[in-house]
C-alpha cells in the first residue's frame, strides 16, 4: 500500500482563510470533532482531520469562491476522488465551498448536504466536471475514470457551505461560556493567527512524497493539533501563556509556605495537572466553565487573594475537571490572574 502527494500548493489568503475556516469547522462543528486531534495541512489534501492514532482520516477539499458553477464544484473534487481510489481509508469526503449557484441546492436552506439535496442537472454538470478534470491528472489512471466509482463516490461526498465569519469559528471553542469570549477584534485576531500558523506547515517540500501509511504524514510537521489551537486560545485571552516557566506572583504566597525541599515538586506538579486539564477532551467543557467562573470571579474581586477566588468556586464545577486539585486550580487562578491583571 503506498499514497504519492501530488499538487501541494500555496495559496492567497482568501484561499488560506477558507482552509483556516474548513479547519476549525472540522474541529468544533460536527458531531464527529471531539474524535480529531491532528490537523494535516496540504498533503492528502487541504486540510485532513485525523485521529490521534493517526488511524481515521476525514479529507476536506477547500475552494473559497462564492460564485463557483456545478461544473467548476465538480472539478474541484477531484483530489477528494483521488483520494478515494487510493489504498488509504478516508471516512468522509467534505468539500468546504464560499458559495453555490442559487439552482444548485434543492433546498436552499441546507449548508451541509449530500447529493439527494442537488438538482439533478446540477449533478450532471458537477460529475461532468469530475470527469473531465479527472482526464487531465496523470496521477489518476484511466481505469479509476469509472461511471460507477464516480457515481458511488458522489454519493458519500458531503457539500459544506461557509456561511460564517472567520470571529464565529473561533467563538465556537468557547460559545457557552460568555465572560471569556473576547472581543470581535480578538477573535479575528486569533483567527488570523491560526491561519499564519497553518500557512507555515507548508514551508515542507512535500510533492512527490510516497508513504506506506497515514499515520507517515506525521514524520513532515504538517499538522496542527486541537491542544495548540486551544492553548493558543488561551494564551490570547490571558494575554499569557498559562503553561510557562515560573511562579506567577499572586501564587508566592502559597508557594512560600510550603516546605522548601517539595515546592519546586509542587509547582512542577501543578503545571502538569494544568496542562493535562487543557488538553482533556473529555473534559473540555468543564475545563472551561471552570476558566469562565475564575475569570468572572477575578473581574469582579480584582484585589482578592487566590484562597478567596477558590472558596468562591462552587463545588459542581471542580467535580467537572478531574485533571485537577486544590492547588493545582490554586495555580490556574493565579495564572489567569497574573494575565488579565
Amino acid at each position: 500500500m503506498s499514497y504519492e502527494v501530488r499538487s501541494s500548493e500555496k495559496l492567497r489568503k482568501f484561499a488560506a482563510d477558507g482552509e483556516t475556516k474548513a479547519l476549525l469547522y472540522l474541529m468544533n462543528f460536527r458531531d464527529d470533532s471531539t474524535k480529531m486531534h491532528f490537523f494535516v495541512v496540504d498533503f492528502f489534501n487541504d486540510i485532513t482531520g485525523m485521529d490521534s492514532a493517526a488511524r481515521k482520516l476525514w479529507d476536506v477539499q477547500s475552494k473559497a469562491s462564492k460564485t463557483a458553477s456545478a461544473k467548476t464544484i465538480g472539478r474541484e473534487l477531484v483530489t477528494l476522488y483521488k483520494n478515494y481510489v487510493s489504498d488509504l481509508q478516508f471516512i468522509e469526503y467534505i468539500i468546504f465551498l464560499g458559495g453555490v449557484p442559487d439552482t444548485l441546492r434543492k433546498d436552499p436552506m441546507q449548508s451541509v448536504f449530500t447529493i439527494n439535496n442537488v438538482n439533478d442537472s446540477a449533478l450532471k454538470s458537477i460529475k461532468a466536471g469530475l470527469v473531465d478534470e479527472c482526464n487531465k491528472k496523470e496521477y489518476i489512471s484511466a481505469s479509476e475514470i469509472d461511471d460507477n466509482k464516480i457515481e458511488s463516490f458522489l454519493k458519500v461526498v458531503w457539500f459544506v457551505i461557509d456561511d460564517k465569519k472567520p470571529e464565529d469559528y473561533i467563538r465556537k471553542i468557547i460559545e457557552k461560556h460568555p465572560a471569556i469570549i473576547p472581543s470581535d477584534t480578538d477573535l479575528l485576531s486569533i483567527f488570523n493567527e491560526i491561519r499564519n500558523k497553518q500557512s507555515e506547515r507548508k514551508n515542507t517540500l512535500v510533492e512527490g512524497v510516497i508513504i506506506g501509511n497515514a499515520d507517515e504524514v506525521l514524520s513532515y510537521g504538517r499538522h496542527l493539533t486541537t491542544n495548540e489551537i486551544r492553548l493558543l486560545v488561551i494564551q490570547r485571552i490571558l494575554n499569557t501563556d498559562p503553561l510557562s516557566d515560573g511562579i506567577p506572583l499572586p501564587f508566592l504566597e502559597i508557594y512560600s509556605k510550603f516546605p522548601s525541599e517539595g515546592a519546586k515538586d509542587m509547582l512542577d506538579k501543578c503545571k502538569a495537572s494544568l496542562c493535562r486539564a487543557l488538553f482533556n477532551k473529555s473534559a473540555s467543557q468543564g475545563f472551561w466553565s471552570l476558566f469562565d467562573k475564575i475569570y468572572s470571579l477575578i473581574i469582579k474581586n480584582p484585589n482578592k487573594t487566590v484562597d478567596y477566588i477558590y472558596n468562591e468556586i462552587d463545588d459542581e464545577i471542580i467535580v467537572q475537571c478531574p485533571d485537577l486539585d486544590a492547588l493545582s486550580i490554586k495555580f490556574f487562578i493565579a495564572k489567569t490572574k497574573e494575565g488579565i491583571q
